[in-house]
């Protein structure tokens, strides 16, 4: 599980906002600056649903389960390429059935597929948006008056 540490700068009975800092963990990442973290923008406000019951300047504990996030790092950067090559797999065999240059023919057909396969991925979107599992959640509140790495006496 991914954990981010925050500040509830608004909350009703349902939802809180909290401002996070982007961590370490996004410096290192080679998406960072297409997630919507940009290099700029060092905070964040995330809403989440409101389990604790926090409340306006409660420091909070937020998670994200990884196997969401693996599921979503393989569609966006493996399941297009796969597209590709089955696109230009299928181009180069159909090429001698209509006499056509079977190169010119696999880049036709990998490009089409490839992208069908960001349709299939901005519909894909749309549902997984919807469910539970790929929204951040309050996992704690964690006491005030403490910095983030200061342990608890």
């Amino acid at each position: 599980m991914i954990t981010e540490n925050g500040v509830v700068t608004n909350a009703t009975k349902a939802v809180a906002w909290v401002k996070t800092t982007r961590s370490g963990a996004c410096e290192s990442c080679s998406s960072k600056g297409s997630c919507g973290t940009g290099n700029s923008q060092k905070e964040m406000i995330v809403s989440v649903k409101n389990t604790l019951n926090v409340g306006k300047g409660d420091n909070v504990i937020i998670g994200l389960e990884t196997k969401p996030i693996l599921f979503l790092t393989f569609l966006l950067y493996v399941f297009p390429v796969i597209c590709l090559l089955i696109g230009a797999l299928i181009g180069n065999n159909l090429a001698s059935y209509f006499q056509l240059d079977s190169s010119l023919s696999s880049m036709i057909s990998g490009f089409l597929f490839f992208g069908f396969s960001f349709y299939i991925i901005r519909k894909k979107n749309n549902s997984l948006s919807k469910k539970e599992e790929y929204k951040p959640f309050l996992v704690r509140k964690r006491p005030s008056g403490f910095p983030a790495g200061c342990s608890i006496p």
